[in-house]
């Protein structure tokens, strides 16, 4: 049987002259007048004749076009088109060739609107971009399995678990948005991956702060008047995060109120109104000071371009020798409302931008506790102002590790 389907050898098609020569089993080799030549499978389903091209030669030799042959009347056998069946398998194939590092992309761009300020600060894609992409970036993400997801975060699982943490859960993000595309992927490929890698032993650590007692003296020593130093001085006076401080425009302020644009703001993108911040008297003298540096309507511009960087006040606090950190200053703020003041829970998270209650309680109360702000703000900024302590001593000062006011 297997020489009445072998009728070719590899001499004869060689040296074939140009015209149809059958190898058996449907197999043919069509050789045309300029020498070229091309396998064809020729077969009969639903009773129509059809021809398969399998490949040109000598690219594709008599041994694998009998081979591709075989299969694909394997496939004529069980009732299918072999031609369609191809075009199926193809566009499977390309389906599922999707690479992890593409996919990543989409899955960040289509989250852009969630993000604040549409994600540039890298926060959400960072964790993948550092710890996931550089191993299984260029790996079809049809491909990935537990396996590789604990070989490539097990260096981190524990020495930096939160980092592993946003990474796995991004990971998780991108696979659902591989499936949500109709791509063939294990969508509890990070689900056991983490059974693999076990709990992770990290504690977390809380950022280091001053207690609320010393940031007077540390705020009476910003006296040079740099941008460095002003962005401190507001940072401190109005204890919001470093993103809409650093990001603050001239446009942003009216009278003794700051509207920080809710992107700006972490668990408010995609609210409907600005963040209001009450500005106190000194605070309102900081920005006064800060408008001489003021560019492209930022008040607190960068050397070149943009807007001052995340470890430009990191840096100025490390050079005087200080382990405290400048989002230490929010639970410096905290600590003080909670010890030196009685101000009611609601207003004091709502003055760190904190969105707190649940849904409903949230509907039903609409303020934002303002006019409470703008009088605690107010005792705040005389509280920093309050000639207490000498200022050298923050050259050397050691801060308390406070709890993380996020």
């Amino acid at each position: 049987m297997a020489r009445a389907l072998h009728k070719l050898s590899a001499a004869t098609v060689k040296a074939a002259p140009p015209g149809k020569h059958a190898d058996g089993g449907g197999l043919w080799l069509y050789r045309r007048e300029d020498g070229g030549a091309q396998w064809v499978l020729r077969y009969t389903i639903h009773g129509r004749r059809h021809e398969m091209g399998l490949g040109r030669f000598p690219d594709v030799s008599l041994k694998e076009a009998r081979e591709s042959a075989e299969e694909w009347r394997g496939v004529v056998r069980q009732g299918k088109d072999a031609i369609k069946e191809r075009e199926r398998r193809k566009r499977v194939a390309e389906r599922n060739a999707h690479l992890l590092h593409d996919i990543a992309l989409d899955a960040f761009e289509s989250r852009k609107a969630e993000l604040k300020a549409d994600g540039k600060a890298g926060r959400w894609f960072g964790p993948l971009e550092l710890h996931v992409l550089p191993k299984l970036g260029r790996m079809p993400v049809s491909e990935i399995d537990q396996r590789d997801i604990r070989d490539t975060l097990a260096p981190i699982w524990h020495s930096k678990a939160e980092t592993a943490r946003k990474a796995m859960n991004r990971l998780g993000i991108c696979l659902r948005h591989a499936a949500a595309l109709g791509l063939d992927v294990d969508i509890q490929a990070t689900d056991k991956a983490r059974a693999l890698l076990g709990k992770q032993r990290h504690v977390s650590q809380h950022i280091p702060a001053l207690p609320w007692q010393e940031v007077p003296a540390f705020y009476q020593s910003l006296s040079g008047g740099t941008v460095s130093e002003l962005a401190l001085r507001l940072l401190i006076l109005t204890a919001v995060r470093s993103y809409p401080l650093r990001h603050i425009r001239e446009d942003q302020i009216e009278g003794d109120i700051w509207a920080i644009p809710a992107d700006y703001m972490k668990g408010r993108v995609g609210a409907v109104s600005n963040f209001r911040v009450p500005l106190s008297a000194e605070a309102q003298a900081v920005i006064q000071e800060a408008r001489k540096f003021a560019r492209d309507g930022y008040l607190f511009p960068g050397l070149r371009k943009g807007v001052i960087s995340d470890m430009t006040m990191t840096k100025f606090m490390d050079r005087r020798g200080m382990e405290a950190r400048p989002h230490g200053f929010r639970s410096s703020f905290r600590d003080w409302t909670a010890e030196a003041t009685n101000t009611p829970r609601e207003v004091a998270e709502t003055a760190l931008g904190h969105v707190s209650g649940g849904p409903v309680e949230r509907a039903y109360r609409r303020t934002d506790f303002l006019e409470q702000r703008r009088v605690l703000m107010e005792r705040w900024a005389r509280h920093l102002d309050v000639k207490s302590g000498e200022v050298s001593e923050f050259a050397t000062s050691k801060s308390k590790t406070a709890q993380h006011v996020r």
